[in-house]
Protein backbone atom coordinates (compact mmCIF):
# COMPACT_ATOMS: atom_id res chain seq x y z
CA UNK A 1 0.00 0.00 0.00
CA UNK A 2 1.29 3.42 -0.70
CA UNK A 3 2.63 5.28 2.80
CA UNK A 4 2.68 8.66 3.12
CA UNK A 5 5.91 9.58 1.14
CA UNK A 6 4.89 8.03 -2.12
CA UNK A 7 1.52 9.97 -1.74
CA UNK A 8 3.09 13.20 -1.08
CA UNK A 9 5.13 12.19 -4.35
CA UNK A 10 2.14 11.80 -6.38
CA UNK A 11 0.76 15.34 -4.97
CA UNK A 12 3.86 16.86 -6.38
CA UNK A 13 3.33 15.56 -9.57
CA UNK A 14 -0.24 16.02 -9.98
CA UNK A 15 -0.20 19.41 -8.50
CA UNK A 16 2.91 20.76 -10.94
CA UNK A 17 0.47 18.71 -14.38
CA UNK A 18 -3.11 20.08 -12.45
CA UNK A 19 -2.99 23.21 -10.61
CA UNK A 20 -5.43 25.86 -12.15
CA UNK A 21 -6.43 24.28 -14.71
CA UNK A 22 -10.26 24.39 -15.45
CA UNK A 23 -12.25 21.13 -15.29
CA UNK A 24 -14.25 20.42 -19.03
CA UNK A 25 -16.16 17.46 -17.53
CA UNK A 26 -15.41 14.26 -15.78
CA UNK A 27 -16.92 10.64 -16.58
CA UNK A 28 -16.93 7.77 -13.98
CA UNK A 29 -17.43 4.16 -15.45
CA UNK A 30 -18.47 2.40 -12.59
CA UNK A 31 -20.80 3.05 -9.71
CA UNK A 32 -18.20 2.37 -6.79
CA UNK A 33 -14.81 1.69 -5.94
CA UNK A 34 -13.91 0.70 -2.44
CA UNK A 35 -16.98 2.58 -1.58
CA UNK A 36 -19.94 4.33 -4.17
CA UNK A 37 -19.08 7.04 -6.00
CA UNK A 38 -20.48 10.42 -5.61
CA UNK A 39 -23.70 10.43 -7.77
CA UNK A 40 -23.06 14.21 -8.48
CA UNK A 41 -19.11 14.22 -9.90
CA UNK A 42 -19.48 15.50 -12.74
CA UNK A 43 -21.81 18.30 -11.77
CA UNK A 44 -19.68 19.00 -9.16
CA UNK A 45 -16.45 19.42 -10.91
CA UNK A 46 -17.28 20.15 -14.24
CA UNK A 47 -16.16 24.03 -15.41
CA UNK A 48 -14.62 24.39 -12.16
CA UNK A 49 -10.39 25.27 -11.82
CA UNK A 50 -8.00 23.24 -9.44
CA UNK A 51 -7.29 25.56 -6.96
CA UNK A 52 -4.74 23.55 -4.80
CA UNK A 53 -3.85 20.34 -4.21
CA UNK A 54 -3.51 18.84 -0.73
CA UNK A 55 -2.19 15.22 1.06
CA UNK A 56 -3.38 14.69 4.33
CA UNK A 57 -1.59 11.42 5.26
CA UNK A 58 -2.46 8.75 2.57
CA UNK A 59 -5.00 11.00 1.11
CA UNK A 60 -4.86 13.26 -1.49
CA UNK A 61 -7.20 16.05 -1.67
CA UNK A 62 -8.09 18.50 -4.60
CA UNK A 63 -9.64 21.64 -4.23
CA UNK A 64 -12.02 23.17 -6.48
CA UNK A 65 -12.74 27.29 -6.98
CA UNK A 66 -16.16 26.30 -5.69
CA UNK A 67 -15.22 25.29 -2.19
CA UNK A 68 -15.67 21.83 -2.75
CA UNK A 69 -12.58 19.55 -2.41
CA UNK A 70 -11.95 15.83 -4.17
CA UNK A 71 -10.93 13.49 -1.92
CA UNK A 72 -8.83 10.39 -3.40
CA UNK A 73 -6.81 7.37 -1.49
CA UNK A 74 -4.54 4.65 -4.01
CA UNK A 75 -5.97 1.95 -1.73
CA UNK A 76 -3.60 -0.86 -2.88
CA UNK A 77 -3.21 -0.75 -7.06
CA UNK A 78 -4.54 2.83 -7.06
CA UNK A 79 -3.08 5.53 -9.84
CA UNK A 80 -3.11 9.05 -11.62
CA UNK A 81 -2.16 9.05 -15.17
CA UNK A 82 -1.89 12.32 -16.67
CA UNK A 83 -1.97 12.10 -20.44
CA UNK A 84 -1.71 15.50 -22.98
CA UNK A 85 -0.45 15.57 -26.77
CA UNK A 86 3.20 15.56 -25.63
CA UNK A 87 3.63 13.35 -22.51
CA UNK A 88 1.94 10.49 -21.15
CA UNK A 89 3.26 9.70 -17.77
CA UNK A 90 1.94 8.69 -14.49
CA UNK A 91 2.32 11.74 -11.91
CA UNK A 92 5.39 11.42 -8.79
CA UNK A 93 6.73 8.40 -10.24
CA UNK A 94 4.04 5.94 -8.57
CA UNK A 95 2.09 3.80 -10.05
CA UNK A 96 2.74 0.22 -9.70
CA UNK A 97 3.73 -1.28 -12.47
CA UNK A 98 1.72 -2.64 -15.42
CA UNK A 99 0.76 0.01 -18.30
CA UNK A 100 -0.33 3.40 -18.50
CA UNK A 101 -3.82 4.02 -18.47
CA UNK A 102 -4.82 5.57 -21.40
CA UNK A 103 -8.36 6.03 -20.52
CA UNK A 104 -9.69 3.44 -22.32
CA UNK A 105 -8.11 0.54 -19.96
CA UNK A 106 -10.42 -2.14 -18.65
CA UNK A 107 -9.51 -0.70 -14.85
CA UNK A 108 -9.74 3.15 -15.55
CA UNK A 109 -12.56 4.81 -13.30
CA UNK A 110 -12.46 8.27 -13.38
CA UNK A 111 -11.84 10.32 -16.28
CA UNK A 112 -11.08 14.18 -15.90
CA UNK A 113 -10.76 15.91 -19.09
CA UNK A 114 -9.47 19.97 -19.04
CA UNK A 115 -10.25 22.64 -21.41
CA UNK A 116 -6.79 22.99 -22.29
CA UNK A 117 -6.86 19.19 -23.75
CA UNK A 118 -5.09 17.68 -20.80
CA UNK A 119 -6.90 14.24 -18.91
CA UNK A 120 -6.41 12.79 -15.53
CA UNK A 121 -7.42 9.09 -15.40
CA UNK A 122 -7.74 7.33 -11.87
CA UNK A 123 -6.95 3.47 -12.52
CA UNK A 124 -7.59 1.08 -9.67
CA UNK A 125 -7.48 -2.58 -10.96
CA UNK A 126 -7.87 -4.10 -7.31
CA UNK A 127 -10.58 -0.88 -6.42
CA UNK A 128 -9.51 -1.34 -2.89
CA UNK A 129 -9.07 2.67 -3.29
CA UNK A 130 -11.63 5.73 -3.43
CA UNK A 131 -12.92 8.87 -4.90
CA UNK A 132 -15.78 10.88 -2.60
CA UNK A 133 -16.69 14.63 -2.42
CA UNK A 134 -16.22 16.95 0.55
CA UNK A 135 -18.78 19.64 0.65
CA UNK A 136 -17.34 23.17 1.74
CA UNK A 137 -17.05 23.54 5.43
CA UNK A 138 -16.81 19.40 6.47
CA UNK A 139 -13.81 18.28 5.64
CA UNK A 140 -12.96 17.90 9.03
CA UNK A 141 -15.90 16.18 9.50
CA UNK A 142 -15.56 13.06 6.91
CA UNK A 143 -14.86 10.06 8.05
CA UNK A 144 -11.69 9.24 6.72
CA UNK A 145 -9.99 12.49 8.17
CA UNK A 146 -11.78 13.19 11.52
CA UNK A 147 -9.60 11.09 13.66
CA UNK A 148 -6.03 11.39 11.84
CA UNK A 149 -3.49 11.96 13.90
CA UNK A 150 -0.56 14.54 13.00
CA UNK A 151 1.74 13.95 9.87
CA UNK A 152 4.57 12.07 10.76
CA UNK A 153 6.72 15.42 9.33
CA UNK A 154 8.83 18.31 11.46
CA UNK A 155 6.31 20.71 11.14
CA UNK A 156 3.52 18.55 13.00
CA UNK A 157 5.09 15.49 14.83
CA UNK A 158 6.67 16.78 17.86
CA UNK A 159 7.87 15.01 20.51
CA UNK A 160 5.17 16.35 22.84
CA UNK A 161 2.55 15.52 20.49
CA UNK A 162 4.00 11.68 20.64
CA UNK A 163 4.90 11.80 24.35
CA UNK A 164 1.09 12.69 25.73
CA UNK A 165 -0.18 10.05 22.54
CA UNK A 166 1.91 7.26 23.80
CA UNK A 167 1.62 7.41 27.73
CA UNK A 168 -0.32 4.70 29.15
CA UNK A 169 -0.44 2.55 25.74
CA UNK A 170 -0.12 -1.46 26.45
CA UNK A 171 0.35 -2.33 22.84
CA UNK A 172 3.70 -2.71 20.89
CA UNK A 173 5.23 0.18 20.16
CA UNK A 174 5.38 -0.68 16.04
CA UNK A 175 1.40 -0.94 16.90
CA UNK A 176 0.94 2.34 18.33
CA UNK A 177 3.28 4.23 15.57
CA UNK A 178 0.94 2.75 12.73
CA UNK A 179 -2.49 3.75 14.25
CA UNK A 180 -3.61 6.66 12.13
CA UNK A 181 -5.25 8.46 15.01
CA UNK A 182 -1.81 8.71 16.67
CA UNK A 183 0.48 9.39 14.04
CA UNK A 184 -1.08 9.57 10.01
CA UNK A 185 0.79 7.99 7.36
CA UNK A 186 2.97 5.77 8.35
CA UNK A 187 3.55 2.20 7.09
CA UNK A 188 5.17 -0.73 7.86
CA UNK A 189 8.49 0.12 5.84
CA UNK A 190 8.87 3.71 7.83
CA UNK A 191 8.05 2.13 11.06
CA UNK A 192 10.47 -0.29 11.21
CA UNK A 193 12.84 2.22 9.52
CA UNK A 194 12.34 4.63 11.62
CA UNK A 195 12.51 2.14 15.07
CA UNK A 196 15.74 1.17 13.61
CA UNK A 197 17.48 4.14 13.34
CA UNK A 198 15.94 5.34 16.88
CA UNK A 199 17.21 1.57 18.36
CA UNK A 200 13.95 1.20 19.44
CA UNK A 201 12.09 -2.56 19.98
CA UNK A 202 9.11 -3.02 18.05
CA UNK A 203 8.00 -5.23 20.77
CA UNK A 204 8.15 -2.96 23.36
CA UNK A 205 5.46 -1.51 24.89
CA UNK A 206 4.73 1.91 23.39
CA UNK A 207 3.82 3.81 26.95
CA UNK A 208 7.41 2.78 28.40
CA UNK A 209 9.57 5.43 26.09
CA UNK A 210 6.96 8.34 27.15
CA UNK A 211 6.26 9.90 30.86
CA UNK A 212 3.66 11.93 32.31
CA UNK A 213 6.75 14.44 33.29
CA UNK A 214 7.60 15.21 29.29
CA UNK A 215 9.15 13.57 26.64
CA UNK A 216 12.03 11.51 27.47
CA UNK A 217 15.20 10.97 25.47
CA UNK A 218 13.50 7.71 23.94
CA UNK A 219 10.75 9.69 23.02
CA UNK A 220 13.03 12.63 21.39
CA UNK A 221 15.49 10.06 19.74
CA UNK A 222 12.05 8.39 18.02
CA UNK A 223 10.20 11.91 16.50
CA UNK A 224 14.16 13.09 15.17
CA UNK A 225 14.48 9.17 13.49
CA UNK A 226 10.51 9.30 11.82
CA UNK A 227 11.24 12.85 10.94
CA UNK A 228 14.46 12.03 9.07
CA UNK A 229 13.08 8.67 7.41
CA UNK A 230 10.21 10.63 6.51
CA UNK A 231 11.90 13.85 4.80
CA UNK A 232 14.52 11.05 3.11
CA UNK A 233 12.12 9.25 1.78
CA UNK A 234 10.01 11.72 0.05
CA UNK A 235 12.88 13.51 -1.55
CA UNK A 236 13.72 9.71 -2.99
CA UNK A 237 10.30 9.61 -4.11
CA UNK A 238 9.23 6.73 -2.11
CA UNK A 239 9.94 2.73 -1.68
CA UNK A 240 8.41 1.27 -4.65
CA UNK A 241 10.79 -0.23 -6.77
CA UNK A 242 8.35 -0.62 -10.00
CA UNK A 243 7.82 1.39 -13.06
CA UNK A 244 7.95 4.63 -12.00
CA UNK A 245 7.80 7.54 -14.35
CA UNK A 246 8.17 11.62 -13.70
CA UNK A 247 5.73 14.64 -15.01
CA UNK A 248 8.51 15.48 -17.53
CA UNK A 249 8.51 11.42 -18.65
CA UNK A 250 11.41 10.61 -17.32
CA UNK A 251 11.76 6.71 -16.05
CA UNK A 252 13.95 7.61 -12.46
CA UNK A 253 13.56 5.20 -9.97
CA UNK A 254 12.05 5.86 -6.16
CA UNK A 255 15.01 4.80 -4.57
CA UNK A 256 14.74 5.41 -0.68
CA UNK A 257 15.36 1.33 -1.01
CA UNK A 258 19.22 1.89 -1.19
CA UNK A 259 18.87 3.63 2.36
CA UNK A 260 17.14 0.71 3.93
CA UNK A 261 18.51 -0.41 7.06
CA UNK A 262 16.40 -3.38 8.11
CA UNK A 263 13.34 -3.66 5.38
CA UNK A 264 13.85 -6.16 3.51
CA UNK A 265 17.44 -7.17 5.16
CA UNK A 266 16.48 -10.30 7.25
CA UNK A 267 19.91 -12.43 7.81
CA UNK A 268 22.03 -9.19 6.87
CA UNK A 269 24.77 -7.69 9.07
CA UNK A 270 23.11 -4.24 11.25
CA UNK A 271 23.97 -1.22 9.41
CA UNK A 272 23.55 0.72 13.20
CA UNK A 273 27.25 1.94 14.01
CA UNK A 274 29.00 0.05 16.73
CA UNK A 275 26.67 -2.92 16.49
CA UNK A 276 27.62 -6.35 15.38
CA UNK A 277 23.92 -7.73 15.38
CA UNK A 278 21.56 -8.86 12.27
CA UNK A 279 18.61 -8.27 11.44
CA UNK A 280 15.44 -10.61 12.01
CA UNK A 281 12.09 -11.16 10.15
CA UNK A 282 8.98 -12.03 12.17
CA UNK A 283 5.34 -11.44 12.41
CA UNK A 284 3.52 -8.45 14.17
CA UNK A 285 -0.51 -8.28 13.54
CA UNK A 286 0.29 -10.13 10.27
CA UNK A 287 2.87 -7.85 9.42
CA UNK A 288 6.52 -8.45 8.63
CA UNK A 289 8.56 -6.83 11.20
CA UNK A 290 12.58 -6.49 10.62
CA UNK A 291 14.59 -5.19 13.36
CA UNK A 292 18.22 -6.30 14.78
CA UNK A 293 17.69 -7.50 18.72
CA UNK A 294 20.97 -6.68 19.81
CA UNK A 295 20.60 -2.94 19.49
CA UNK A 296 16.90 -1.88 19.24
CA UNK A 297 15.67 -2.59 22.67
Amino acid sequence: MPELPEVETVRQGLEEALLGLNIRYAEKRRSDLRFPIPENLNKQLQGRKISSLRRRAKYLLIDLDNGWTLLSHLGMSGRWTILRDDLITRPGRFAHGGEIGSGEGPHDWIIINFENGYTAVYSDPRRFGFIDLIEPGFEDDHPMLAKLGPDPLPSTLTPDILNRSLIGRKTPLKSALLDQRIVAGLGNIYVCEALSRARLSPRRRAGTISSIKGPTERIHRLVSSIHQVMVEAIDAGGSTLRDYRGVDGDNALGYFPLSFQVYGREGEKCLNRDCKGTVSRYIQSGRSTYACSSCQR
